[in-house]
């Protein structure tokens, strides 16, 4: 393989098939990877497309490094992964962005958790019990939607330090 690293194009998202292509591997691939590699998770838009961020896209070559060119097996990778994001390695803190751990949890915080835990639950049988679930859901979905503007913003600022540099 190649030992020179693909350009990434400066876009703030990229759809699986740009991925499949700046990567060189098929989008089956690439959706396996997803499920065995905690560290590649795209987001999904409105209409359930991924939407791959440049982390991703450098996560998806590094993992590709590390399968094809390293021969690491998933396992192996995964180690390897763990160790490098624990540790700290140059090529992590190269790139900033792969380095930096998920800021936010979609976990409710430890206060609510006791909250959460003491609420006597609705049973499912009851009349308002699947209405409050498809309430829940909804506002889970909406606050995941503000999270991925909020982290637009955040690498819409990234980028424009970039530039000012």
């Amino acid at each position: 393989m190649s030992q020179a690293a693909p350009a990434i194009p400066e876009k703030l998202f990229f759809k699986i098939g740009e991925v499949c292509e700046i990567a060189g591997v098929q989008a089956h691939v690439l959706r396996y990877w997803e499920s065995e590699f905690p560290t590649l998770a795209p987001q999904k838009n409105r209409a359930g497309q991924r939407t791959y961020r440049r982390r991703d896209v450098e996560m998806a070559l590094r993992i590709k490094e590390l399968l094809y060119d390293e021969q690491y097996t998933i396992a192996g990778a995964k180690k390897k992964l763990a160790s490098e994001i624990r540790g700290g390695s140059a090529r992590e803190a190269s790139t900033s962005m792969t380095a930096k751990a998920p800021g936010r949890s979609l976990s409710p915080p430890p206060s609510l958790v006791g909250r959460i835990a003491t609420a006597s639950p609705a049973s499912p049988t009851a009349p308002h019990g699947n209405d409050q679930r498809a309430a829940l859901r909804q506002i889970a979905k909406e606050l995941r939607e503000i999270l991925d503007l909020l982290d637009e913003g955040e690498i819409e600022a990234v980028s424009t330090r970039a530039k000012k540099r």
